[in-house]
């Protein structure tokens, strides 16, 4: 059998451990700590390469993979992969693949996407008034 003294010590034992155990901070809502994307450039991706059918796309690693689609008013199929590797918004923060059938496409050609890619977020931004 337990004596006072042994019972007190080991309930004070166990309130230490308890108290030790939490953290005083509210618990962050399931997935949230795993998404390191910046949501304005995951939107503006979709958004620009909506020709584009979607093969995956993944928030968690931020990487989104398309298949062939043509342009509206254009004969040449292109595919497009595009990874948002931080969470600020930044041009350092978006990595564009951009292929047609033959093989990669023209830096101009790539750029000029990149820079739509990163209009339409900033668009996105203002309007949701995060600004």
């Amino acid at each position: 059998m337990i004596s006072g003294i042994w019972r007190k010590a080991l309930a004070i034992l166990a309130l230490t451990a308890l108290v030790a155990c939490g953290s005083g901070t509210p618990p962050t809502p399931r997935g949230a700590e795993n998404v390191a994307v910046n949501r304005y450039l995951w939107a503006a991706s979709l958004d620009v390469l909506s020709f584009l059918p979607v093969q995956s796309a993944d928030p968690f690693t931020g990487v989104i993979t398309t298949g062939f689609g043509t342009p509206p008013g254009s004969s040449r199929a292109y595919r497009a992969t595009v990874q948002v590797t931080d969470p600020a918004m930044d041009a350092r923060s978006l990595n564009l693949s951009l292929l047609s059938r033959n093989g990669p496409v023209a830096l101009e050609t790539q750029r000029a996407v990149e820079n739509a890619i990163l209009a339409r977020a900033r668009q996105l931004r203002i309007a949701d008034g995060a600004l």
